[in-house]
């Protein structure tokens, strides 16, 4: 008779350990990688738009939200009469050539006349403005301020001068539903941007602050004076090589 084959002991496994990162370190790879893909798409769309129009803006959007339409015309720089040009940088931002991207002395300027009370002033530059009306809403806090900062640099870097101005004349709103100095110059004038003399050019720089409540057509008040003062100015911008980055 055969012996009995002695019974196998159960021996007790140990528990397996979840393998895997914990809640923590999850949500830092999702931000890491959301931040990454923020950043590549960015870039491939400032690129895009070196060398295609923005189609629309969220400004537009706005426009078209509210039932009052869009009236724009893409014009190249080269098509522009010079004398927009120089009038956006009389009245907007006359270091336009000299920084990238940013003018922290007119944001010092700014900020000691404001602290004086009176006419509230920003310091954006032209480069910020356009960054602020391609890519972003208008308005919001510190996150759309940090936002409009990473995209300055991007088109300073990406897109150079002329583009920026062109793409600055081309989307910022020149009245209601109007977009761009040539509806701009068609609204107010009867003809395009290609012909602009310097008062007129002066006129529609003026109203670019706020272009839903001024009118370049029969200005008045402050934005006939402001018009006036940029138009001289435009000569100064014209002999003293301000718009050099442009021609």
């Amino acid at each position: 008779m055969s012996a009995a084959r002695p019974s196998s002991t159960l021996r007790p496994t140990a528990p397996r350990h979840r393998s895997g990162r914990s809640p923590v370190r999850r949500v830092i790879g999702w931000i890491v990688k959301a931040t990454l893909w923020f950043a590549l798409i960015s870039v491939l769309l400032v690129l895009l738009f070196r060398f295609v129009p923005p189609p629309i803006t969220f400004t537009m959007i706005g426009d078209l939200i509210g039932g009052n339409g869009v009236t724009k015309e893409w014009k190249p720089l080269s098509e522009i009469d010079p004398n927009m040009p120089r009038a956006a940088i009389a009245g907007e931002d006359a270091r336009f050539c000299l920084h990238h991207g940013f003018d922290f002395t007119a944001i010092a300027s700014a900020a000691a006349r404001n602290a004086r009370g009176g006419r509230i002033r920003g310091g954006s530059t032209i480069s910020q403005q356009t960054a602020k009306n391609v890519f972003l809403i208008q308005g919001g806090g510190y996150a759309r301020k940090a936002l409009e900062a990473y995209f300055t640099v991007l088109i300073e870097t990406l897109w150079g001068k002329r583009r920026i101005m062109e793409v600055y004349l081309n989307v910022a709103e020149t009245g209601i539903g109007t977009y761009g100095v040539e509806a701009g110059s068609i609204r107010y004038f009867g003809h395009g941007a290609d012909r602009m003399s310097p008062s007129e050019a002066g006129r529609l720089a003026a109203i670019l602050p706020l272009p839903k409540k001024r009118a370049a057509k029969a200005p008045r008040g402050f934005t006939r004076r402001h018009g006036n003062s940029i138009t001289r100015r435009v000569g100064v911008v014209r002999n003293g090589g301000l718009d050099a980055c442009l021609r």
